[in-house]
């Protein structure tokens, strides 16, 4: 009896364990979201917050520039539940951006694309529009190796120190959940080889955190709403997607604000430390010292999968030993993202379809959920080994 006691107490401080870090990690990446885009300005009752004032004062440029912004930033915009018995939070008006300072979202008149814009004020970020341009120069925008986000168009607005950089509209790429091992490790291949790609052509993306990896919009069936990508983008119900192994999606990395790019006559640059999203990069900590900005990119990425992958979930151990090299206290020891790639490369190598097609298991994840999930997850994985559907998906863009 008193052994079964033990076991039950012992099992109930484990659970106790994890769910203390799961919070945690949502306080961190609370934290993270905080840091990088300041206090969020979330309009109340609906209406207009003064951030997105600016937005509608800008509507008809836009759409004269050949893009449309949804209709609660019309100039003669009428909330639609106004005179109704309906709630603004159940309506597709009523949801505000969340940060209206930098980021919105549109549409292309000329051919119905969705797209985001992003507003850059010069003297904050001299070099975003440069490298991002950069990255989506012809030499460059076709390679497959290429995981930055392209810039479909730069607009500058008359008598303002600032240009808008329209892009297409991504997803965060952990919104939906992973299904499978392998659609994970395709997920890791492309962030290492977009990184690597950066780095080559001497570009230290300098804030590869969480945050800004995205991913494009394959795996959805329905548009979603870009302030609540859950919902339908006319918000008639909640929007449906497929796994990743279905519909295998691209993964982009974003947001060059605090990003520089380096002559190749330098072998290594060092940089002052500038404060992204992660506050947990050992160089930073205690001293002002230029480092090597390369190196910290390497912890960064590497980061990020460990807090978002090898923390929160089972069965990332085969991953474990490479992040713990990327994420060393000394930057010097990390391996160059070149090193990843090669590394990584090799524990791909090693993995059996049986692990690759193995489900993504929460840490949380309780006795009812795991039966659920798992009996949904093998019809899913006995029907594509039936039809032979890579255990690794491969994006075809």
């Amino acid at each position: 009896m008193r052994h079964w006691k033990k076991k039950a107490e012992k099992k109930a401080e484990k659970k106790a364990a994890k769910d203390a870090e799961v919070k945690r990690q949502k306080a961190l990446r609370a934290q993270r979201e905080l840091a990088a885009f300041g206090e969020t300005h979330k309009p109340r009752n609906g209406k207009l917050s003064g951030l997105e004032i600016w937005w509608r004062e800008h509507y008809q440029w836009l759409q004269n520039s050949g893009y449309l912004l949804r209709p609660r930033y019309a100039p003669d915009w009428t909330p639609s539940w106004q005179g109704t018995t309906k709630e603004w939070f159940a309506c597709e008006d009523g949801r505000g951006a969340e940060y209206p300072s930098r980021i919105l979202d549109g549409t292309r008149l000329l051919d119905g694309t969705y797209v985001a814009f992003k507003l850059v004020k010069q003297l904050d970020h001299p070099f975003e529009r440069e490298i991002g341009q950069f990255f989506s120069s012809k030499s460059l925008a076709g390679e497959s190796a290429n995981h930055c986000i392209p810039i479909y168009d730069v607009l500058v607005p008359e008598n303002e120190d600032c240009v808008i950089l329209v892009m297409p509209l991504l997803s965060d790429y952990s919104e939906l959940p992973f299904d499978t091992i392998g659609e994970a490790v395709e997920c890791f291949r492309q962030l290492f080889e977009g990184l690597q790609f950066m780095h080559k052509h001497r570009v230290a993306h300098r804030d590869c955190t969480s945050r800004n990896i995205m991913m494009d919009t394959s795996i959805y069936v329905d548009a979603f709403h870009p302030t609540t990508p859950l919902m339908k983008r006319d918000y008639s119900g909640y929007v449906r997607f497929r796994t990743r192994t279905q519909r295998p999606p691209r993964y982009f990395l974003i947001d060059f604000g605090l990003s520089r790019r380096y002559d190749h006559s330098v072998a290594k640059p060092l940089e002052v430390p500038i404060w992204g999203a992660d506050k947990e990069v050992p160089e930073f900590q205690n001293s002002n010292d230029p480092c090597d900005p390369f190196a910290t990119d390497v912890f960064y990425i590497g980061n990020a999968i460990k807090r978002d992958f090898v923390d929160l979930n089972h069965g990332f151990d085969f991953i474990q030993p490479l992040i713990t090299d990327m994420i060393q206290q000394d930057p010097s020891k990390r391996p160059t993202m070149e090193e990843v790639v090669k590394r990584f490369d090799g524990i791909r190598a090693g993995l059996r379809s049986r692990k690759l097609r193995s489900r993504v298991v929460d840490i949380r994840e309780n006795t009812l959920d795991a039966l659920i999930r798992g009996t949904s997850h093998w019809m899913r994985r006995i029907g594509f080994v039936a039809r032979g559907t890579p255990a690794v998906p491969r994006s075809s863009s």
